[in-house]
């Protein structure tokens, strides 16, 4: 059998999937083709692609030649709702942090000067968080010009009340971050401010919760832009399994090398993830090629059929042409998103829904409602 062309692992001749990825047998040709053709002859799906796009484009159709093999970075990355992809397998079930649920309770004030430097200390936080204290700040004032004591006490709870539930709010935020984040990779380091964090709110210490909670978006900055090859591969790999069954097909033969790539990415071994997942991407491809090429067929005679009926169909030429140059990059997400673009065309709004048995969506939910 050779080499798995998803992770590299020697697979035996009697073998049925690879023992590291499971990525089905049968697909290893095909996933070979898809990764990187041979460069002496170009793919039988680009060469079908550019047919279908010369029977459409009364222009000179793009060259169709395959550039150097998969891109796992892909150029177009578009704007997916995240509800629309339900994910191919199941999500890394991370550590749950718990929300807030009480504010703290202000620690006794003490005398005058305490007051006053917890007063200072309230204004500067409140910048630092974009809050608005202009009524604070005169308030604050008039009480220093008559020495009211009393008045700056109550200046400084209330303050304490604001500040502590702007705080809340940028806690819930951060969590709600870490929390995605942490379904794809290890979020550690941040989930270490989290509970510093909760301990300072605990305490009055809001301060040394606003310091904490900086730090903490810088950590998840970090672990975001760590993740973000993964992420993306992810949700390319979600959106053509996603495609594959709305066509009537099944991924799978293909799901076993974006298990084994969600795997790595949580134990933090990225680069071994990413590469598992480029490979899931290909292999999902692999299956989903040729119903998506039947399905491109339906749509071009039903566009040459309007076009020869006087209707404008040059929306869905310029998807095509789209299509036909992301699937020269092998940049598969960017292949789909510009077929969808062209199936809610047709299907939407030439008014021509889809034929019985060819697997496509004809419905506004099939479709996930219009281009994704």
């Amino acid at each position: 059998m050779g080499v798995c062309p998803a992770c590299a692992t020697e697979v035996g001749a009697s073998a049925t999937e690879c023992p590291n990825c499971h990525l089905a047998a049968a697909l290893f040709a095909s996933v070979r083709e898809a990764a990187g053709p041979d460069e002496e002859k170009s793919p039988v799906y680009l060469r079908t692609v550019a047919e279908l796009l010369a029977a459409v484009d009364l222009a000179v159709p793009p060259d169709l030649e395959p550039v150097e093999g998969l891109l796992s970075r892909p150029p177009r990355f578009p704007a997916l709702p995240a509800a629309e992809l339900e994910p191919a397998v199941p999500q890394r079930a991370a550590e749950p942090i718990g929300a807030l649920k009480d504010l703290p309770a202000l620690p006794p004030v003490g005398s005058l000067e305490a007051t006053r430097h917890r007063l200072t200390e309230f204004f500067q936080l409140g910048r630092r968080l974009g809050l608005d204290f202009t009524d604070f700040d005169g308030r604050a004032r008039t009480a220093e010009k008559t020495g009211d004591a009393g008045s700056l006490e109550v200046l400084v709870h209330e303050m304490f009340v604001h500040l502590s539930s702007a705080l809340a709010e940028e806690y819930d935020l951060a969590l709600a971050r870490r929390n995605e984040l942490a379904e794809l990779v290890p979020t550690r380091a941040a989930d270490l401010q989290f509970e510093a964090i909760r301990t300072a709110l605990r305490t009055g210490d809001l301060v040394g919760a606003q310091r904490r909670l900086a730090q903490v978006r810088d950590e998840l900055g970090q672990a975001e832009e760590e993740g973000q090859v993964g992420r993306v591969l992810v949700t390319e790999c979600d959106l053509l399994a996603h495609t594959l069954r709305d066509l009537g097909g099944d991924p799978s033969p293909a799901i076993g090398p974006l298990k084994e790539g969600r795997r790595l990415l949580g134990e933090g071994r990225r680069a071994e993830g990413e590469r598992a997942l480029a490979g899931a991407a290909i292999a999902v491809w692999a299956l989903l090629e040729p119903r998506l090429v039947e399905d491109l067929r339906r749509l071009r005679d039903q566009l040459v059929g309007a076009r020869s009926s006087g209707l404008d169909v040059a929306p869905a030429v310029t998807e095509l042409r789209t299509l036909a140059n992301e699937l020269r990059q092998r940049n598969f997400m960017g292949t789909i998103v510009a077929y969808r673009h062209v199936r809610e065309f047709v299907d939407g709004s030439l008014g021509r829904p889809a034929e019985t048995g060819t697997g496509a969506p004809s419905s506004p939910a099939a479709t996930g409602g219009g281009p994704p």
